[in-house]
This record gives C-alpha cells, structure tokens and sequence, in this order.
C-alpha cells in the first residue's frame, strides 16, 4: 500500500464526488466545518480534460484552495492512454487520484466508463495501472456492488484493483441497476472485511452521526463517504468525523444557522458562476436544506422558480422568522 494514504487518510470519513453537486462552493463549505475530512472533485472524464488541454477553456473543476488538502480529484473514461494523461495532469492538483468505476448514469455506462466497467475486469486493472504511471499520488477507486443483483461482483473486483495497484476504494452499497433507489446494503459491504488489505470506505445514505455508527458496525468498513447527506448539511461530515474521534456529538445546526449556510452557499455560488447561473444551480439544494421546516414545500415551490436575489433573500427571512 502507498504509505501516504495513511498520512493522507486523517479522517475516517470523504466526501463522496457527486456530478454537479460537489463543486468548488460545496467543497469549500464542507471544509469550513471539517478540517481534515477527504474532500472529492466532481467527476471529470478524461475525454473533456484532454479537449481542454489541447486549447479548450479551462474549468472551475480544479479550482482549489489551500486548505482544500486532502483533496481526491476523480477521473472517469475507459481509454488507459487519456486516463494516464489526465492522472499526469491533476497530480498538480490532487492529493490523491480517484478512478470512478461506480456512476450508474445511462450516458456514462453507455460509453463504458462508470459502472459499466465491473463488468470488465480487465479493462478496468489496466486503467488503475495507467494512471499509477501518470502519477506518483495514491490512487482509489470508487465502484458499486456489482452491476445487477444477478452480478454481485465486487469483492473480487476489489481485489482485482488491489492487485493493479489501487492503494483505497470506496464501495456505494447498491447495484447499479437500483441507482439510488431502496436502501443501501452497508452488511453486505462487510463482504470485503478480510478479502483486502488496503483500505475501503462504504457509501450511500448516510445522512446523520447515527447512520454513521451503525453503517461502519454493519459493513466493517474504514470509514464512509458522504454525498447527498452534506447537500443540505455541510457540517455534516464534520460533526461525525468529531463524532468518531471523540465520541462527542456536536448538535445538529439549528433551522436559522441552516438558513445562514444557505445564503452563504447561493452567494459563493453568484460569486463564482455569475448571479443567474448561480441562482439556478442553487435549486437542487433547497429540498435538502429547507427538510424539516413547517413550511418548506410552499417555500421550495417559490424558491425553484424564482431567479431575483432580492426576492429569494427574503423569502428566506420570512421562512427563518417564521420557524425558529
């Protein structure tokens, strides 16, 4: 195993990269509230990097701030000869190289990258080895149980990958026929317990300190990664990273410091996108950051429509009087 996974690995809790959602603004916010959690890019295909570095615009993907250390940048793609290419140029960037072997996305499986490659081993240990030669940072692997229920292959998948030369993976406890529907199977994760030696993460609904606990209970795993569960929370990693430290629980952020988060987050969004595009990228989080006020729906339907800052700003002082 690389040794500076250890020293890289602080925390037994990632954020897990999610397209369009763990950006530049997300990441930043998670590790206001977590100082030394793994922080993860946004996918980017080694196809588009390529476009890019021959003249193509750049991309506020790489953007990173200092204290954004550790940070894992995730690549995705199926050709061994782009993936080392692009591994060759975020290692001016990233701590650590993930390879994402888990989208279940049609376009992505389509294409076969993503999750169409568990169902070719093969392929998928010569792209572990080709980015190995493209860098000299660690490199993980995040993949799901298997491609169907009829395909479970992913303990010896990961020890296929251990066997390339992948030093951590992390394993999103569905198929990817389910998506991200039903509940994922932390116990069956616990599969790999024992059939590895590097490290590995479970992934999928873990969305409080308690889910936390009785994920790594139940599937045995090193740590967890988070993805939906700090789209409304970014304190969210934080608290259980403190949580599995020290076993103190840190309070859950009241529904007006959520409101504070929020218009924190919009704003680093305009700030970084330009107002209207912010505004609109902002829309997927309200249903997460607004759960559990009295009356959220009403409010959402607004917010999802409404393109003035004024307007939406007060709405949600109205929402914050109203709750707390």
């Amino acid at each position: 195993m690389h040794n500076s996974v250890k020293n890289l690995i602080q925390s037994r809790v990632s954020l897990a990269p999610m397209a369009g959602i763990t950006d530049y603004v997300l990441r930043s916010l998670v590790r206001k509230y977590s100082p030394d959690v793994l922080l993860t890019t946004e996918m980017i295909s080694s196809e588009y990097l390529a476009q890019t570095l021959n003249g193509r615009s750049g991309t506020e993907i790489f953007k990173r701030d200092e204290n954004h250390s550790p940070i894992s940048y995730q690549i995705s793609g199926h050709k061994p000869d782009m993936m080392r290419k692009a591994a060759e140029f975020l290692t001016n960037y990233a701590d650590m190289i993930d390879i994402n072997m888990g989208c279940p996305v049609n376009k992505v499986v389509k294409g076969q990258d993503g999750c169409a490659l568990m169902r070719n081993p093969s392929l998928a240990m010569e792209l572990v080895k080709a980015v190995k030669e493209g860098t000299n940072k660690p490199v993980s692997v995040k993949f799901r149980l298997g491609y169907t229920l009829d395909e479970i292959n992913f303990v010896e998948f990961g020890q296929k990958m251990q066997s390339a030369g992948a030093d951590f993976i992390t394993i999103h406890g569905r198929t990817r026929s389910q998506l991200y529907s039903g509940h994922a199977d932390w116990k069956m994760i616990g599969r790999l317990k024992g059939e590895i030696d590097i490290p590995f993460f479970a992934n999928g609904d873990i969305t409080s300190i308690d889910d936390a606990i009785q994920c790594l209970e139940e599937s045995k795993a090193d740590g967890i990664a988070i993805g939906r569960g700090a789209m409304g929370d970014p304190t969210l990693l934080g608290r259980i990273s403190h949580y599995l430290k020290t076993n103190e629980k840190i309070e859950l952020p009241s529904l007006e410091e959520r409101v504070e988060i929020l218009k924190s987050h919009l704003n680093q969004e305009m700030e970084l996108r330009g107002e209207l595009v912010g505004i609109k990228f902002m829309r997927k989080f309200y249903p997460y950051y607004l759960a559990g006020f009295k009356n959220a729906k009403v409010l959402r339907s607004k917010l999802v429509i409404e393109e003035n800052y004024d307007n939406i700003m007060k709405y949600l002082n109205e929402l914050t009087f109203v709750n707390i």
